[in-house]
C-alpha cells in the first residue's frame, strides 16, 4: 500500500523521511539544574529515532535560566550547552532521524526561584505568584535571548528550530488578551499583541535559515479569549516572515475545562492550513496509524505531531506501518522482527 505517512517530506531543503514527528515533551530530568543534556536525554532521543519516528523535536528549551518552566529543564542560554545538545543531536541523526528545538520562554508560567516576567502583571491562576509586568528593556533582552538561543542550536548542528509560542508560556501569554493587558505598542489590539513573536521571528530568521516552525495554542477555550479563526491572520503573518509550518495545539493560557477526545485539535490545523495557506502541523490524541493516515492523505495536515502515544510506545511507527500494511526500514538488529 502506498501511503502518505510514510512518504517523504520536503520542507525549506531539509527531507524528513516520513510525516511522523516527535512533538516537545518536558523531562524534568536535567537533575544538574544547569540546563545541560544528561544521559536521559540522550537515551529518550535516540531510542524514538531508531524507531523510526521523521522528525524528532527537543523539549521546551529555556533561553534564559528564569525562562525554564522548571530547574530541570534544559537549556540554551549559555555556549556551555552546546556541546551536550551537539552531541544528543549526533545520537539522533546516526539513526536516520531528523532533529529539532522547541526554544522556549515560560514567562508567568515559570516555576524557577526569582523574579518570574510576562506581559502584564496578571497571575496565571489564584495560587500562582503576580508576574512583573515587563519593561521595554526587559522585551529587548528576551527577544535577543530567543535569537542567542538559535545561534546555539545551529552550532549544535540541529534541522529545526520550533518557537514556542503555545499553552500559556510567555509569547503566547503576549497574544491572548486574557493575559495581555499592555496598552503600548505591545498590547491593545491584535497587530499589536503579536508584536512581540514577530520580533522573535525576525531575530531568530536574522541568525537561522533552516526551517521554522511555530507552535501556537489555536483556542484559548474561553469566550473572551482567542480562536482558530483568530490565528489565521497570525499565521499568514508568520508565514510572510519566514515560518516554514505552524504546529497547531491548543489551550493553557488560562485555566479552562477542554472537552478531549481522539483528534480534537486537527479541525484547528486544518482550518489554518486552509485559510492561511500554510504548512501545518495536527496534534491531540492522536494514537493509530489510519487516523495519521487520514489526516495526511485527507490534507487536513501536512505533519502529525505524536506525544504521549510516543512515551507509551518509542516504537509506534512500526506498529503504523503493519497496521497500514507497508514495510518500513528497520535497523539491521531489529531485521528479524518484521520476520513471521
Amino acid at each position: 500500500m502506498n501511503t502518505v505517512l510514510f512518504s517523504p517530506y520536503t520542507i525549506r531543503g531539509l527531507t524528513l523521511k516520513n510525516r511522523i514527528v516527535m512533538s516537545p515533551m518536558c523531562m524534568y530530568s536535567c537533575d544538574t539544574k544547569d540546563g545541560a543534556v544528561r544521559t536521559w536525554h540522550k537515551i529518550h532521543y535516540s531510542a524514538r529515532a531508531v524507531g523510526q519516528v521523521g522528525l524528532i523535536i527537543v523539549e521546551a528549551t529555556g533561553v534564559t535560566p528564569q525562562g525554564r518552566i522548571s530547574e530541570r529543564d534544559l537549556g540554551i542560554w549559555s555556549d556551555d550547552h552546546i556541546a551536550g545538545l551537539r552531541e544528543l543531536v549526533g545520537l539522533v541523526k546516526e539513526h536516520g532521524a531528523a532533529i529539532g528545538i522547541q526554544l522556549a520562554h515560560a514567562g508567568r508560567k515559570s516555576q524557577v526561584p526569582g523574579e518570574i516576567i510576562a506581559p502584564s502583571a496578571v497571575p496565571f491562576d489564584d495560587s500562582s505568584p503576580t508576574p512583573k509586568e515587563m519593561t521595554k528593556a526587559d522585551i529587548e533582552e528576551t527577544v535577543q535571548a530567543f535569537q542567542n538561543g538559535a545561534r546555539r542550536a545551529k552550532e549544535a548542528g540541529f534541522d529545526v528550530i520550533e518557537i514556542h509560542a503555545a499553552h500559556g508560556y510567555l509569547i503566547n501569554e503576549f497574544l491572548s488578551p486574557l493575559s495581555n493587558r499592555r496598552q503600548d505598542e505591545y498590547g491593545g489590539s491584535p497587530e499589536n499583541r503579536y508584536r512581540f513573536l514577530g520580533d522573535v521571528i525576525d531575530a531568530v530568521r536574522e541568525v537561522w535559515d533552516g526551517p521554522l516552525f511555530v507552535r501556537i495554542s489555536a483556542s484559548d477555550y474561553h469566550p473572551e479569549g482567542l480562536t482558530a479563526k483568530d490565528y489565521v491572520p497570525y499565521a499568514k503573518r508568520m508565514k510572510e516572515q519566514g515560518v516554514d509550518l505552524v504546529d497547531v495545539s491548543s489551550g493553557a493560557v488560562v485555566p479552562a475545562r477542554i472537552d478531549v477526545y481522539p483528534g480534537y485539535q486537527v479541525p484547528f490545523a486544518e482550518l489554518i492550513r486552509r485559510e492561511a495557506d500554510v504548512p501545518t502541523g495536527a496534534v491531540g490524541l492522536i494514537t493509530s496509524g489510519w487516523q495519521a493516515e487520514e489526516i495526511v492523505h485527507n490534507g487536513r495536515a501536512d505533519l502529525v505531531f505524536l506525544g504521549r502515544e510516543l512515551l507509551r510506545n518509542p516504537y509506534w511507527p512500526y506498529a503504523a506501518a503493519q497496521e497500514l500494511g507497508v514495510k518500513i526500514d528497520a535497523p539491521v538488529q531489529y531485521e528479524r522482527g518484521w520476520r513471521f
